[in-house]
């Protein structure tokens, strides 16, 4: 095992880049690429970095030079022949050739487009345009990067037993909330923290901590490199950036009402199985539910990411109902801000109702609160679609605190979507 606290004393980035590979990525973002590759090939994007938590002034802790330093190895990076071969030849979810050979011939000879960097008061503005399937590849490694040189920043000013101890007490804190997740029967847990994670050797360390400490109650991470590393399953299926920019791309309200079930419609051509799992909060679960096609009620199951979980969840199951779907054999897949005391009530109240998935996030990989005062506590850092094919890009979530885009397009999307008074939930991570 990885003495951490020794190699973050040495603290050379040469001997750890951040990112190491374009496996180092999240599952969903290989699906939906390969998916937009098929569907929207020709369609420009942008991304931008996205602060949330503005009080951390990131601009002010990490240094210009060293984060383009970062970025530019992100560049040099192409598939090894092995990865390749992983992902060519590794059966996901229980289907084999998950990957199309025109995906894999693209995927084999991609580098990274290029990015802009500036400052502007305290803050990276930070941001990548192009054709969306290359575009979209950096919103992972470039959080990725930004969490870690803020980790790193913090930690150059502690001394090597200052380190042991900090560690000692992170791994602490990480053991006992396995300790605790090992009591929940049936307990379904996969690691979804990449994005947010305090580093990479960091979150390998949790991952492997949750296997020896959940067995077979850990179903796999989100982490494509880790998962090749540590055999086991990759998981993921998609994320808001697909409604997103289809629906950026609608030219009538009738086209923009469409577009999150034109999205499905692509993937359904595509996948089955577990793979079949709606994220609904978009531009609201409730009108999302209330106009979806039947077909939809047929799929697996449903992610909830934002909002009341325990109404959304109500919401869902009263929705496979009136569609005749028996809601314990559907799954719901809770990814909001998770941490122990959320998973076990949400286990307790919903598990003899519905199939139960927890993806958990950043306070697995990034829960280092009051360990070094607040320098360390996790903050909300997001990288999303905010144009396509020159058009701005909205999302409206079921937490207004997490929508984004033009107020007067987020206006008009309120509209057509029919997205009433909602409830502000604070944004934890």
């Amino acid at each position: 095992m990885i003495d951490i606290a020794t190699r973050v004393w040495n603290h050379t980035w040469k001997i750890d880049p951040i990112v190491r590979s374009l496996l180092d990525t999240d599952f969903y973002k290989l699906l939906m690429c390969q998916s937009v590759l098929r569907n929207r090939p020709d369609v420009r994007v942008t991304f931008e970095l996205i602060n949330r938590s503005p009080d951390i002034r990131l601009a002010e802790l990490i240094d210009e030079g060293e984060l383009r330093e970062q970025l530019d190895h992100v560049r040099t990076l192409r598939l090894t022949r092995g990865e390749s071969t992983w992902l060519r030849g590794n059966t996901f979810y229980g289907k084999r050739q998950m990957f199309r050979p025109d995906f894999m011939e693209w995927f084999e000879a991609l580098r990274l487009p290029p990015y802009h960097l500036e400052r502007r008061g305290g803050q990276f503005r930070l941001s990548f345009e192009g054709p969306w399937p290359e575009v979209m590849l950096w919103e992972i490694p470039a959080l990725a990067i930004i969490m870690e040189l803020r980790s790193r920043a913090v930690l150059k000013g502690m001394g090597r037993f200052e380190l042991q101890v900090l560690y000692a007490r992170a791994m602490t804190r990480v053991w006992e909330k396995g300790e605790r997740l090992r009591r929940i029967p049936g307990l379904r847990l996969a690691d979804f923290g990449t994005r947010r994670r305090h580093g990479f050797l960091w979150q390998d360390w949790c991952v492997q901590a949750m296997i020896e400490a959940l067995g077979e109650k850990f179903i796999g991470t989100s982490n494509c490199l880790i998962a090749k590393r540590r055999d086991l399953e990759a998981i993921g299926t998609n994320a808001h950036e697909l409604p997103m920019v289809y629906a950026a791309l609608a030219d009538t309200d009738e086209d923009l009402r469409e577009a999150p079930y034109r999205v499905l419609a692509d993937w359904q051509e595509e996948h089955d199985g577990n793979l079949l799992v709606i994220l609904p909060d978009t531009y609201g679960t409730r009108p999302f539910l209330e106009r979806a096609p039947a077909w939809l009620a047929k799929w697996t199951g449903i992610r909830v990411d934002s909002g009341d979980p325990v109404e959304n969840t109500e919401l869902a199951i009263r929705w496979w109902e009136s569609h005749g779907e028996d809601p314990r054999r559907k799954l719901i897949v809770f990814s909001d801000g998770l941490d122990v005391p959320e998973i076990e009530a949400l286990h307790a109240r919903f598990a003899d109702h519905v199939r139960l998935t927890y993806g958990w996030g950043t306070l697995l990989t990034n829960d280092f609160a009051g360990l070094a005062g607040d320098a360390l506590a996790p903050f909300s850092l997001v990288c999303k679609a905010v144009a396509a094919n020159g058009r701005p890009t909205v999302k409206l979530s079921d937490n207004p605190e997490k929508a984004m885009g033009p107020p007067g397009e987020v206006e008009r999307y309120k509209r057509i979507f029919g997205l009433g008074e909602q409830a502000r939930r604070a944004v934890r991570v």
